[in-house]
């Protein structure tokens, strides 16, 4: 009798010292855990989309490059004012631009293409059709940008238009 009782508090103890032991770990994570969002600091959720152009991008194939994410439409005026500023950045800054075209609330893609035309724009245009990657960084407001350092975390977020300088300063704050 003696025996059983201190076999069951043995394994007690070593059920115990096991459930504990997993839930610490998962309270304290280690430094290579990476937390992904669509916050400051942690790392911008990985998407696909296809370009104006028929090819594919995917967020993480940009990993190693400071990336500036914008989402925007044709029609919004302030997506309209800053997308000028965002081609002479694209041109002078080593920075890829990829602009989420917010597909589902255009007219037409025709009306994307004609725009893309006539700003003069030669960074990636991605076309978000469904809306999906819209949902997944929870746009509200258009535009609104994500700067990603090199290693994939958002370093900045903005809502509403950027002007040139602003754009600049917050790529040069990126590693």
């Amino acid at each position: 009798m003696k025996k059983m009782v201190l076999l069951i508090i043995v394994v007690g103890m070593l059920g115990w010292a096991l459930y504990d032991f997993v839930l610490s770990d998962n309270d304290n994570p280690s430094s290579n855990d990476v937390e992904v969002g669509i916050e400051q600091g942690q790392v911008a959720p990985d998407f696909e989309l296809t370009t104006l152009n028929g090819e594919t991008a995917k967020l993480s194939d940009f990993r190693g490059k400071r990336v500036f994410i914008n989402f925007w439409a044709t029609w919004c005026p302030p997506c309209r004012a800053e997308m000028p500023d965002m081609q002479e950045l694209y041109e002078n800054k080593d920075v890829e631009i990829l602009a989420v075209n917010l597909t589902a609330s255009e007219k037409s893609e025709e009306g994307v293409v004609e725009f893309v035309e006539d700003y003069g724009l030669t960074f990636p245009i991605l076309m978000d059709v469904e809306g999906q990657v819209e949902s997944l960084f929870q746009v509200s407001a258009y535009p609104t940008s994500y700067l990603v350092d090199s290693e994939g975390r958002i370093q900045y977020k903005a809502i509403g238009a950027m002007n040139y300088d602003l754009m600049v300063q917050e790529v040069d704050k990126l590693k």
